[in-house]
């Protein structure tokens, strides 16, 4: 999910505070308060919500809409969590998360699979292959949630989200509008799609080819391999910089010489300079300090400016 550094104060001013107490108005026992953010993202660190509504189905969506609409609260919608950072201090309104009935999947003889916007990627992976389709391969290696992935044209491995999505759902919880979509509207580039941040994706179609089930498993285990390699576990979102044209945004933090750069609890990984881990029990505002600082130094000693994949909200629009 492309974005810039910001999203939102993370202090609760008193016109937040009255969002908050409106949306929570109408959401009454549906939505709850203070639920922490940051263990549901694989940072696991960060502040509460405001509110937190799990959507158990489309009429949860609904109300969402209903709550954002009257009472012009704040609102994030959480997948995986597996781009995200959220500040200590936490989101100032309303987190809406798909639940377990968003999670399905539908796999049609013709090779079109239908997948909720809940659906893990890896699962999406595994399940497409044992039915005999390739094209989906390289989902085994990205811990999102298909919603996500529509969102930010997720991929690796040589492909993405656009090579093969034939249409999906989409919900606007301002708006309240609900209308299917294709590639052409979603306008997919690198890391991006025209998917809005109060956007809800409710299911995609993927349009994907037979093929040989040996040998798609060959290669879902090698992904797998190949990642715990080259790829650092423990607490952190994956990739922090999107690739600048050309170039390695891994290569160039590392020609710059900050691998194993720290700041407080966070510390660019030595073991792939475009991951920066987080401590356990560290701190969000400490990862966004080091990328901010991350991004400086580079453009200082190489001359490129990198742009965040990282999505981060909570955090001061103008820095530290």
């Amino acid at each position: 999910m492309t974005g810039q550094p910001g999203g939102g104060g993370g202090r609760v001013d008193g016109g937040a505070e009255a969002a908050v107490e409106r949306a929570a108005a109408v959401l009454g026992v549906r939505a709850r308060r203070g639920v922490a953010v940051g263990p549901l993202t694989t940072y696991r660190v960060g502040g509460p919500a405001g509110l937190f509504l799990d959507a158990t189905g489309e009429a949860d969506l609904a109300l969402a809409q209903e709550a954002v609409s009257s009472s012009g609260v704040p609102v994030l919608v959480l997948g995986k969590g597996s781009n995200l950072l959220v500040s200590d201090a936490g989101f100032p309104g309303l987190v809406v998360s798909l639940g377990e009935p968003f999670a399905s999947i539908e796999v049609a003889g013709d090779g079109l699979v239908r997948a909720g916007g809940a659906l893990s990627l890896p699962v999406l992976a595994r399940r497409t292959v044992a039915a005999g389709l390739t094209g989906m391969e390289w989902a085994v290696g990205v811990p999102g949630s298909v919603g996500g992935a529509v969102r930010m044209n997720a991929g690796g491995h040589g492909s993405d989200v656009s090579r093969s999505l034939v249409r999906c759902g989409l919900i606007d919880l301002c708006q309240g509008q609900g209308r299917e979509a294709g590639p052409e509207a979603l306008a997919f580039s690198y890391r991006h799609s025209a998917v809005a941040p109060h956007q809800v994706v409710t299911w995609a179609s993927f349009a994907l080819a037979p093929g040989d089930r040996a040998a798609s498993e060959a290669e879902l285990a090698e992904i797998v391999r190949w990642r715990r390699e080259n790829q650092p576990g423990g607490q952190n979102a994956g990739s922090v910089f999107t690739n600048p044209p050309e170039d390695s945004a891994g290569r160039l933090v590392e020609a710059a010489g900050l691998k194993g750069l720290r700041v407080g609890s966070a510390h660019v990984s030595t073991k792939h300079a475009n991951f920066v881990q987080a401590d356990p029990k560290g701190s969000a505002d400490d990862v966004w300090r080091l990328v901010l600082e991350v991004q400086r130094l580079v453009e200082e000693r190489l001359g490129v400016r990198l742009a965040p994949e990282l999505r981060m909200v909570g955090f001061p629009v103008d820095g530290p």
